[in-house]
């Protein structure tokens, strides 16, 4: 094992892990005990007993997934081995699927499979692992299974006022539940599942659309907290180097309107796990095109070596690979013109889910909502074409490395077209 001080990754940073090794470890060891508690003959759920058959007949994977939990992660002071081998990974995961989210003060894991899997993210056979298209295909069908329970009321058991539940005091003031659309008189608040709580609405008012009736303002597309902003970005690049310049037609997945944005600017942004999770038009304008992107779910930017799992290492690596959303908009503003949002998945929370009126040909206005993550949030980028970057002046521009940086609120002015 690694001595020396925890690295704060992305899923740290934004509050989706635990910030500390220690409290990361304590929740491992509870599940631990539950899963060993329960014994080897437990019966998988359906999608595990998948995965199984996967390990059983493709020797590849099944190498791979068992050297990813026999190597020792450099980066990371685990104090000891969690999960022993590849069996012992299903029944942990199979515990994961049947529950949600609890409240913590300062030890949260709201990402439980990454909680599983993040010994594993730092080591030279998961780097390789999570790459895997066929890994990839079988992380998705675990994922959409624990979906499933979150939309359902048995996932409701965790809004309660105990010290874990999410309607105590401390998790009321944690997330600021009277800024939402909530029934403080019903049990559970009027939700219908977890994930029906963690896509909660603003109540209206509470984040009112900057300059409305200006086209020339651009709105910050979620509640989010800046990142990074690049200027004169390529249409390839090597995102998969230390740097990690942004490289447009791997972003956009070959869009046919990658020329456009050559030479143009990327401004990104993640979401932090108490905050809001919808997405917002930042302009008013024409849907061009809308689509959702496969991709990987836990895999990091290798070539930061130590530095791999740090925030501002790995996030702009995610935006070319993970699993994610386009959402294409022709400003009504010529000076903007066509706009690029990109909401990008992170680790467990991967869903990302398209309004269904957001289509093709359809209006919308500035601040109208877009679509959402579906049981948290992650990253996201807005592309702008090379003809804004002398027009459009930020309000605030991303200063690298800042432990610092200011929520921006969803539907306030980000930047103005002049």
């Amino acid at each position: 094992m690694t001595d020396g001080t925890p690295h704060a990754d992305a899923r740290r940073r934004a509050g989706w892990l635990p910030g500390d090794q220690e409290g990361l470890e304590t929740w491992l060891s509870h599940l631990v005990e539950r899963a060993d508690t329960r014994g080897e003959e437990t019966t998988l759920h359906p999608v595990l007993v998948q995965f199984q058959t996967l390990l059983a007949t493709d020797a590849l994977v099944r190498m791979q997934l068992e050297r990813m939990l026999e190597e020792v992660p450099q980066a990371k002071p685990y104090s000891r081995r969690y999960v022993r081998d590849v069996d012992h990974l299903l029944r942990l995961l199979d515990e994961v699927l049947t529950t949600a989210p609890e409240f913590s003060g300062d030890s949260m894991v709201i990402t439980p499979v990454a909680a599983v899997l993040d010994w594993a993210m730092g080591t030279p056979s998961g780097f390789a692992a999570f790459r895997n298209p066929t890994v990839n295909a079988m992380l998705k069908k675990v994922l959409t299974a624990w979906c499933e329970f979150l939309d359902s009321p048995d996932s409701l058991y965790v809004l309660n006022d105990s010290p874990a539940g999410w309607t105590g005091e401390a998790a009321r003031t944690a997330i600021g539940i009277d800024q939402y659309e909530h029934d403080p008189d019903d049990e559970h608040w009027g939700f219908a599942s977890w994930n029906d709580f963690f896509t909660r609405r603003f109540r209206e008012g509470e984040r009112p659309v900057a300059s409305p009736e200006d086209d020339a303002v651009i709105v910050s597309a979620c509640e989010s907290t800046p990142y990074a902003l690049a200027r004169d970005v390529a249409r390839r690049d090597r995102f998969w180097v230390k740097e990690q310049s942004y490289s447009l037609q791997d972003m956009l997945a070959d869009d046919p309107s990658v020329g456009q944005f050559v030479g143009g600017t990327v401004y990104q942004a993640y979401l932090s796990a108490t905050d809001y999770h919808r997405w917002h038009a930042p302009v008013g304008g024409t849907v061009v095109r809308a689509c959702t992107v496969d991709g990987t779910y836990y895999s990091d930017a290798d070539s930061e070596g130590a530095d791999a799992e740090e925030p501002q290492e790995s996030q702009g690596y995610m935006a070319h690979v993970a699993a994610r959303a386009i959402i294409l908009i022709e400003a009504d503003d010529p000076r903007i013109g066509l706009v690029a949002f990109v909401p990008v998945g992170m680790a467990d929370v991967s869903s990302c889910l398209v309004d269904p009126d957001v289509t093709p040909g359809r209006r919308v206005t500035k601040g109208q909502e877009l679509g959402r993550f579906q049981f948290g949030g992650s990253t996201y980028c807005l592309i702008f074409r090379p003809g804004v970057l002398t027009d459009v002046a930020f309000q605030a521009v991303p200063q690298p490395h800042d432990p610092d940086a200011p929520l921006v609120h969803v539907n306030s002015r980000i930047a103005t077209a002049r």
